[in-house]
């Protein structure tokens, strides 16, 4: 049995409910179990007393009571197997990027969210992980997450072992993603860091969104979590836009989004951040670029780098534009392999 553990939710786990969290941590635990925890007060978030269904936030402490490594499992009714369609089968299968008997990496298509949750609806990744067991008795748990609309690499773990090795890892930042994402205008200068903190700002109906703050004002604002992300501009269309590379240095909601129409660069695509579907025309604000350029939003989890949990070897994922990029991408001339994969780690 462990003894009290005060653990931070990490950059990479986003938002989500503390039960579902605290289940991904501790997979002995159930829900009764959870919900009595906290009714009793042994489970606390930042010192204050909380609720199973509370979300947790990226940076929060969450104080876990001594726990035994290998409780009883609960004896509960058959959990209702979950329908999966065969078109959603097929389509979650053809997403597989890579995997091995510990993990399954996905090129998560847009338009899928990652969990289920306010405005997300029944159709998401964590629903469908049914029809990506391969063989093994359990599903595959999701250890980070995409937003709905951005595509690319999203790693599950086989096993509660991995998916407690690779929380981990992204905890300690001890894995590498690069995003790549089409922005209005050109960043200048073309490399840099933006270090605006995040404030939460909930909107009507679920509709969140986040409010950059002041490096040096995060200390004072109640609520407000640091936040780095470093940028490079790969390639661009005169002052038009640009092909950027982004690195998210911390993991908050919406940071590279956030981030980009703070520096007065929204994402193409980013009608939330990125002035309600403006076009931008050159010089002025806006998130599209109109003519054949998709209204969709133009961000990709392009990479993912990491030391694999078991082989201790390192592995690298790179995943493929989603149809809607690549076409832009043809439109502008540009090429993939063009850039290097890593353009942070070219100047030496």
């Amino acid at each position: 049995m462990s003894g009290v553990q005060l653990l931070t939710v990490g950059d990479d786990e986003g938002e989500q409910r503390l039960d579902r969290w605290l289940k991904r941590h501790f997979a002995q635990l159930n829900q009764g179990a959870i919900e009595k925890l906290c009714r009793t007060g042994q489970i606390r978030v930042d010192g204050g007393r909380v609720k199973a269904s509370t979300h947790v936030l990226p940076g929060q402490e969450v104080r876990v009571p001594p726990i035994p490594e290998n409780a009883p499992a609960p004896v509960a009714a058959p959990a209702r197997a979950t329908r999966i369609t065969a078109d959603d089968e097929r389509m979650i299968q053809s997403a597989v990027l890579w995997r091995d008997e510990h993990i399954i990496a996905l090129n998560k298509p847009p338009g899928l969210p990652s969990q289920g949750g306010s405005g997300q609806g029944n159709r998401h990744v964590d629903g469908l992980t049914e029809a990506l067991k391969f063989g093994y008795k359990d599903r595959p748990k999701l250890v980070h997450r995409l937003d709905k609309d951005t595509s690319g690499v999203l790693l599950l773990a086989r096993t509660d072992r991995i998916a407690r090795a690779l929380s981990e890892a992204f905890r300690e930042r001890d894995t590498r993603k690069i995003y790549w994402a089409i922005v209005a205008g050109v960043p200048s200068p073309r490399k840099g860091t933006v270090r605006f903190g995040l404030l939460k700002s909930p909107g009507r109906g679920g509709d969140e969104r986040m409010i950059c703050i002041h490096p040096g004002q995060v200390a004072e604002t109640e609520g407000a979590k640091r936040a780095t992300t470093d940028y490079a501009v790969l390639d661009a269309l005169g002052s038009r836009a640009a092909w950027v590379a982004l690195v998210p240095i911390t993991g908050r909601t919406h940071q590279l989004r956030a981030h980009m129409a703070e520096m007065g660069h929204p994402i193409i695509g980013d009608g939330k951040y990125g002035g309600s579907g403006q076009e931008n025309l050159g010089e002025g604000w806006g998130a599209q670029l109109g003519g054949d350029i998709s209204r969709k939003l133009h961000l990709h989890a392009r990479s993912i780098h990491f030391i694999h949990p078991i082989t201790k070897k390192p592995i690298t994922l790179v995943a493929p534009l989603p149809e809607h990029m690549a076409r832009s991408w043809k439109t502008f001339g540009w090429n993939e392999n063009d850039v290097p994969a890593d353009p942070f780690e070219e100047e030496a």
